[in-house]
């Protein structure tokens, strides 16, 4: 199946870091023409760790896959000019801008509106005010680091994954695409607003957080268990760490069947006067289930309990680091479609992932990222118009460049 879902829509991309360049990299490998624009020497991100010996980031590679890579002289007036004859030049499927960047001089919405009136533009914030904001900063104003952790810790955690900057970035490109829904059917474009820190404060009411604190019981720091429910590490017989989850009743019970422990737990539960078919009742049991399946889980080997679990759906998961996933799992191989083995310009083979999207139970063509400034002779000849010789001058004066490391 061709990477053709969202062929034909034009989207310009002037970002850093992760949440824009990842909502743009989500409608490139759908299909849609991402055109990312850097100053000559590259972005804020463009030496962004992880980096190679040579220093070239691998950060940068991973997020801007499947664009085409524009460089212009954003410093000099001529070189906005351009940039923004890309971002209004015409097409039905044309005139979006992603940007996390504010949205004043020369991407101004009212400046670019009065080029284009139909221009849909999406602008990422720190916070509603467009103060800065990353998720480094987020997450202690909304209290997750004191949830992180053991229950005997007293500071702060924080943790590696930036989630809020990773759900921004999708709903920016769902944001982009309802704007151009409605475009489509009344005609008329909008400025869009998408705060990081809104982002995060909305899902912590979705998820209840908010609620409890509200009703005098917040959350509490409970170590690598499952709050709800019935989810703890356990350690096995040859010392491997493995996670165990009976969140279900389905999950829960299976996990009872393969340890044979069924008579057991319901005995715990009789003793304890609570049903412990019920999750919550799980979790206030926890401590009292672990001491029946501890034991069972340490008198088997790894090997053994892949076996078991595998014949009986136990919903669980061994814990590897990184490089132990890549060399080991096959959900992280080629035996997976979602992955690809490409040559990464300027850096090399790597093992690539597309888009998780399945349409009619197919993966979109996995694509690399561009070298800096790959795309820029084509896309300005493309979009714009230019004549070989009108391109010749603009890279003549400096103020475009051609693909570089």
């Amino acid at each position: 199946m061709s990477g053709a879902i969202l062929k034909g829509m034009r989207v310009v991309e002037v970002s850093a870091f992760v949440a824009a360049p990842l909502g743009g990299m989500t409608l490139a490998q759908m299909g849609a023409q991402v055109i990312r624009i850097d100053g000559l020497e590259g972005g804020l991100d463009y030496r962004r760790w992880p980096v190679t010996e040579d220093n070239i980031s691998l950060f940068w590679n991973g997020l801007n896959k499947a664009k085409r890579s524009v460089v212009i002289d954003i410093n000099k007036p001529e070189g906005r000019e351009l940039a923004q004859a890309l971002i209004t030049a015409p097409g039905d499927d044309a005139g979006m801008l992603l940007s996390n960047f504010p949205d004043r001089g020369w991407l101004d919405y009212r400046t670019l509106r009065n080029l284009r009136p139909d221009l849909i533009q999406l602008t990422i914030q720190g916070d509603r005010h467009g103060g800065s904001a990353v998720d480094y900063t987020v997450n202690p104003r909304i209290g997750l680091p004191y949830l992180t952790g053991p229950e005997t810790l007293h500071c702060a955690v924080n943790h590696v994954l930036p989630a809020w900057d990773l759900i921004t970035g999708q709903m920016a490109a769902v944001g982009l695409l309802a704007a151009e829904r409605q475009r489509s059917r009344h005609g008329h474009g909008q400025q869009v607003k998408l705060a990081l820190e809104d982002v995060a404060l909305a899902v912590m009411g979705h998820l209840g957080f908010l609620a409890e604190a509200e009703r005098g019981q917040p959350r509490q720091r409970h170590g690598n268990d499952l709050f709800g429910a019935f989810g703890r590490d356990f350690v096995t017989g040859d010392g491997q760490r493995i996670m165990l989850v009976g969140l279900t009743l389905k999950q829960w019970r299976s996990l009872c069947e393969v340890t044979e422990l069924t008579g057991q737990v319901e005995a715990l539960g009789q003793r304890l006067g609570v049903d412990l078919n019920r999750e919550g009742e799980r979790f206030h049991a926890r401590d009292a289930l672990a001491a029946l399946i501890g034991p069972w889980v340490a008198a088997r080997t790894l090997k053994e309990l892949t076996v078991l679990f595998a014949r009986t759906g136990v919903c669980w998961s061994p814990y590897q680091s990184v490089a132990t996933l890549l060399a080991y799992d096959p959900s992280c191989s080629e035996q997976n479609p979602l992955f690809r083995r490409l040559e990464q310009p300027g850096v090399g083979e790597l093992l690539t992932p597309g888009i998780p999207l399945r349409f009619n139970d197919h993966y979109q063509p996995v694509q690399p990222a561009p070298l800096l400034g790959a795309d820029t002779e084509a896309v300005l000849m493309d979009v714009l118009g230019l004549s070989s010789g009108e391109f010749g001058a603009l890279h003549d004066h400096g103020l475009v460049r051609t693909a570089s490391r």
